[in-house]
């Protein structure tokens, strides 16, 4: 069993669990990422589409887990993460991220952007 999904890996202008913000344009040109789970292991999965919209940093992807893409397809996991590193920042209130390295995008249980979510399955 295969599971395909749409959502959001990054929210734009939310500030996040961590006290972190990621503003539009952060990401730049994007280039292929794998897709895990939790931030770890082999992946479990491909991303087909990943970029920026004007809400945030929009990923099409397909699970081909078995246990992971029936948990999808029920939505008992519905978040999204993404692994980075950071190439730019401005300290204040909040931490405001203009630019980043894409790593990875994760299915996650509990994402630190709560925005963070798969909005679509087929």
């Amino acid at each position: 069993m295969s599971v395909r999904f749409a959502g959001y890996a990054a929210v734009f202008d939310a500030v996040d669990r961590g006290g972190d913000v990621v503003r539009a344009g952060a990401f730049g040109p994007v280039r292929p990422v794998p897709l895990l789970w939790q931030h770890g292991g082999r992946p479990v999965g491909t991303i087909e589409a990943i970029g920026e919209d004007a809400r945030g940093l929009r990923v099409i992807g397909r699970v081909e887990d078995p246990r992971l893409a029936a948990l999808v397809a029920d939505g008992a996991v519905a978040g999204l993460s993404f692994g980075y590193r950071v190439r730019a920042a401005r300290a204040g209130r909040v931490r405001e991220l203009t630019a980043l390295q894409l790593i990875e995008v994760s299915l996650v249980a509990e994402p630190m952007q709560p925005l963070a979510r798969v909005h679509a399955v087929a």
